[in-house]
């Protein structure tokens, strides 16, 4: 029985939810601890509690007709109901309504879905509070005729109690409390009960206001704050729960407070617990598909917010049927945790990997920014299973077949991502296995066209055979070709040009672009010097990326490379992006200086397009500023283009730079620049970039 004063004391729950189904699971749930009443409506449940009285409301805020904090205020607001305890079950899971519910007198808040289990205790553990309640009722009738029976009877109870006077200054203890708090009630007697209740929230440690202290002052039953946590007197930790009461005497005055509390610690642990085996795979630990399923759901709606992808990969091990069927269910048990092991040592943190069933896996990757990162760990999963599992002395080569949807590419919601997911995984299968596919076409085609071209540079770099091209640097005055930058060009296996925008932010990604970088150095001032014998005084210009610029090898690579192809580093100019010079000042001024001090010029690419510091500009050791082909193109037209040019020429003359024109394709354009005192150019009006056997005839 949950009562000890009044055995035929029957408990009554009030529960209120629009949702038919709700009512009928919660009521069969706490039938056989009380006696169930429910309501679909705000208006219906305020009727019913002022005609049944119910002990505990657990109330829905999202009702028909008001809502459930509306419907919580007006019953505080009754007398005749402002003692019910009100708990919210509710779907919304900002703080702002925990908050709010708490502030209108809701003494508890559960999360829809509701855990049954995790209800049933906290619905339990309040009538438990209620009964409590009544013994408090029953102990200040007895306290005006038998104190001595009072005494006795609070030392009996199985909880905690502390009385106070109304200055809150403690004036009894039972022993429970005592061995709560580590008082003893004779030395405590007198004390103020903050001193003797330390009180704080379980997960950010704040203190809490004692509920003593909240009942004397608002003359009403209250409860103890959710999470909370008392610390007793000799350091051991207790998770408590509580009500306390002002105390009146026979006219209604209050002379006091009193608090019965009691330790939860374990109801808390194995609610945990419970939660914990709900949400896990029992084999292997992992996260099981219901608390997947949450996390893809939400990483979804993250996703639509920061406008990042999120990818989803289905995981399952080829043949395992047949390996478990061989060698029993008892390696195949042992197999799938190590599996699991393997897979959850090479993800991030921030990722979620979980098994789904049977030897299936799924790992979650929120904040996707590019498809190379899916396709990296998708290569790592599948690599991964590459070296065998050893169990009990005897070896099992495995390999996996990987299925990947991204959201919102290819579906919106977790439930089409698995789908997807699940239909790639077996496109994998159907392909060869040990591999993994996509369910995007258009994915699966820029996936394989980046896996082709990047086995392409690999090859062009280890067989030299990357082609560089000429395009032609001009005095605008007589037309006469003073330099050339070098630009990089790739062929496919049919002949045909790749696009540099397709092959050079992969080199970047992928860690080729030193070696590119060197490659096309190397072969751009070996051309300069042939020039430079054949008569033709040629200064190359040779792009530099920023990993390049930022390779702590960079100036003494430069400097063999002259060495090497015997070039006088006068020869030679390196042109810079400004994002890559404003990285960091300190390392950017002192690569700047060194390449300065082997005599080559720097040249500042793509000058106007960046977020350049002019005054950083003024301690640079740069010689050129290129103005990006993008004004030069909408100059003619745009009165913001030729003024930002007029601002770039003003700025080069003034700090005695050179300037060049890029991207000159009419010829008002080359007469506007030549007007605003521009020196160089280049430009399809001249020339296109050229292989290095044309640049040879057109210089001849």
């Amino acid at each position: 029985m949950l009562t000890t004063i009044d055995q035929s004391f029957a408990h009554r729950v009030l529960i209120v939810d629009d949702e038919p189904s709700s009512l009928m699971i919660l009521e069969g749930a706490l039938s056989d601890i009380a006696e169930v009443i429910c309501s679909d409506t705000g208006f219906g449940a305020i009727e019913k509690a002022q005609q049944f009285l119910p002990e505990i409301i657990l109330l829905d805020i999202e009702l028909p007709d008001i809502s459930g904090l509306e419907v919580c205020r007006r019953l505080k607001n009754n007398p005749k109901t402002s003692g019910v305890t009100v708990i919210f079950i509710t779907s919304h899971n900002e703080s702002k309504f925990e908050h709010l519910s708490l502030e209108l007198g809701g003494i508890d808040y559960i999360q829809k879905p509701v855990d049954l289990k995790v209800c049933r205790l906290r619905v339990g553990n309040h009538l438990k509070l209620k009964t409590q309640e009544q013994q408090l009722k029953h102990s200040q009738r007895l306290l005006a005729i038998e104190s001595e029976r009072l005494r006795v009877t609070l030392n009996s109870i199985g909880d905690a109690v502390i009385a106070t006077d109304k200055e809150e200054n403690v004036t009894f203890m039972n022993p429970i409390a005592e061995r709560m708090t580590g008082w003893i009630m004779h030395e405590a007697v007198g004390k103020h009960i903050t001193d003797i209740m330390q009180l704080c929230d379980a997960t950010t440690k704040h203190k809490s206001l004692n509920p003593i202290s909240i009942a004397l002052k608002e003359q009403r039953i209250v409860a103890m704050a959710l999470n909370c946590q008392l610390t007793s007197l000799d350091g051991r930790v207790h998770r408590v729960e509580d009500s306390a009461s002002p105390i009146r005497d026979g006219e209604g005055n209050i002379i006091g407070g009193i608090i019965v509390f009691h330790d939860v610690s374990e109801s808390i642990a194995m609610a945990v617990k419970m939660s914990h085996l709900a949400n896990h795979d029992q084999l292997t630990d992992l996260p099981n598909r219901i608390l997947l399923h949450d996390r893809v759901a939400h990483a979804c709606q993250v996703s639509i917010n920061n406008g990042f992808c999120v990818a989803l990969m289905l995981i399952d091990i080829d043949h395992f049927k047949y390996l478990n069927d061989t060698e029993g269910h008892h390696y195949g048990d042992l197999i799938i945790k190590l599996v699991g092991k393997r897979l959850e040592s090479i993800v991030d943190l921030n990722t979620t990997l979980a098994r789904v069933g049977g030897d299936e896996f799924v790992l979650l990757l929120p904040d996707i920014k590019s498809t190379c990162h899916v396709d990296a760990v998708a290569s790592d999963l599948v690599h991964a299973m590459h070296q065998p599992f050893r169990i009990d002395g005897k070896e099992f080569n495995l390999t996996i077949s990987v299925g990947i949807s991204i959201n919102p590419t290819d579906s919106n919601t977790a439930e089409l991502m698995m789908s997807h997911a699940d239909a790639a995984m077996y496109k994998a299968k159907e392909h060869g296995r040990d591999r993994f596919c996509y369910f995007s076409d258009d994915l699966e085609h820029e996936f394989h066209q980046r896996q082709s071209i990047d086995k392409l540079l690999r090859a062009a770099i280890e067989s030299n055979s990357l082609e560089v091209h000429y395009q032609p640097k001009l005095l605008l005055s007589d037309k006469k070709i003073v330099g050339a930058e070098a630009l990089v060009r790739l062929r496919d296996e049919d002949g045909n040009l790749i696009s540099p925008i397709h092959f050079i932010p992969l080199a970047e990604e992928t860690g080729l672009i030193n070696k590119l970088g060197h490659n096309v150095l190397k072969q751009s001032c070996k051309a300069a010097k042939k020039w430079l014998d054949q008569g033709h005084p040629i200064k190359i210009a040779v792009n530099v990326a920023a990993k390049q610029f930022t390779d702590p090898n960079f100036i003494e690579n430069v400097a063999q490379v002259l060495e090497d192809t015997a070039l006088p580093s006068s020869y030679l100019e390196l042109e810079v992006t400004e994002s890559a010079l404003m990285r960091d000042f300190d390392e950017t001024i002192a690569t700047l200086n060194g390449l300065s001090d082997l005599g080559l010029s720097i040249a500042i690419d793509d000058f106007g397009t960046g977020y350049s510091s002019l005054s950083y500009l003024k301690l640079f050791p740069v010689d050129v500023l290129k103005i990006d082909q993008s004004f030069v193109k909408d100059m003619v037209v745009d009165k913001q283009s030729i003024d930002i040019v007029k601002a770039i020429t003003h700025l080069a003359h003034s700090l005695n730079l050179r300037i060049v024109g890029e991207g000159i394709e009419e010829q008002a354009q080359l007469d506007m620049l030549i007007q605003l005192g521009c020196e160089e150019g280049q430009g399809y009006l001249f020339n296109k970039p050229m292989p290095e056997s044309e640049f040879d005839k057109l210089i001849s």
